[in-house]
């Protein structure tokens, strides 16, 4: 080796480390036991109804983090739920204001990729910060806007 090699090794790395860090970010998300209590709740909201759906939580990378699938609810609901939470999680946003807008009359929505303009999609916000979201599917779409709505609430303090 090189006997100006080491010297070299011995500042280039520290520089490399620094750089290196300065890039990570950290960014607070949901966790499965989170996602099982907010499931819970909006599972108990549809039970309590007579309603069944099925409910999904994604991570704030819009990983699915939980999904459960209530007995009777038909399958076509498991991506449509999926769906949901990736389009609240996306734009920040319920899906209902995507709904709101197509029956208003602006069908441009319709053309935006992966925009699912049915309610039953909410971010997640912790400390002002989407930390993941829910989607909802199975019932009619204001019926899964009130469920996702319930699993939201497992957010707030007790």
């Amino acid at each position: 080796m090189n006997p100006w090699h080491k010297p070299l090794l011995a500042v280039a790395l520290p520089i490399f480390a620094c750089a290196l860090s300065a890039q990570v970010l950290s960014r607070p998300t949901v966790g499965l036991d989170l996602a099982k209590k907010i499931a819970e709740r909006a599972e108990a909201e549809a039970a309590k109804n007579k309603w069944t759906m099925v409910i999904a939580v994604v991570d704030n990378g819009g990983n699915l983090v939980y999904l459960e699938r209530m007995d009777g609810t038909q399958l076509g609901s498991i991506e449509l739920a999926q769906a949901k939470a990736k389009t609240a999680l996306e734009f920040k946003r319920p899906t209902k204001t995507f709904e709101d807008q197509v029956a208003g009359g602006r069908n441009a929505i319709i053309s935006i990729h992966n925009v699912i303009s049915i309610e039953g999609g909410l971010p997640l916000i912790v400390n002002g910060e989407v930390v993941g979201a829910i989607g909802v599917s199975g019932m009619k779409s204001d019926q899964d806007g009130v469920v996702a709505k319930a699993g939201t609430e497992a957010l707030s303090p007790p």
